[in-house]
């Protein structure tokens, strides 16, 4: 039930599908991650309609949003992208380019895994040690 103050940050970002869960809004706002209308938001700060947030994303990145509506609880994905408006510009070909190429280091420094224990076994019965 959303009342008249409004709805916690955290609880509205995690509602609205833009953090996986709810802790993860409020490390986002305690880390001054969010901003609402320009100051930067605490996780128990109310969200009203009209509200005009900022989130920075990895590699510097900002997505900005309006408030359209509010829940206070889980609702489908369809409904949850109907609670806000994105007002992030597009990309220029250039963002697009550097996040490409950070992709690509990223996954050339990603140390190997050892193998797990299906990959072992396919491994000993390649070498003829059967056990």
């Amino acid at each position: 039930m959303v009342n008249d103050e409004g709805v916690r940050l955290d609880v509205w970002l995690d509602v609205a599908c833009l953090f996986r869960t709810r802790s993860e809004a409020q490390k986002a706002s305690k880390g001054g991650k969010i901003e609402v209308n320009g100051q930067p938001a605490k996780p128990n700060r109310h969200v009203r309609t009209g509200d005009e947030i900022e989130i920075s994303r990895p590699f510097g990145r900002k997505q900005r949003l309006k408030v359209l509506g509010l829940a206070d609880r889980h609702v489908p994905k369809t409904e949850a992208r109907a609670l806000y408006e994105d007002l992030t510009p597009p990309p220029t070909a250039e963002e697009i380019e550097t996040r490409r190429l950070e992709r690509l280091y990223r996954a050339a420094m990603t140390p190997p895994r050892a193998p797990d224990k299906r990959q072992r076994r396919a491994l000993r019965k390649l070498k003829g040690r059967d056990d």
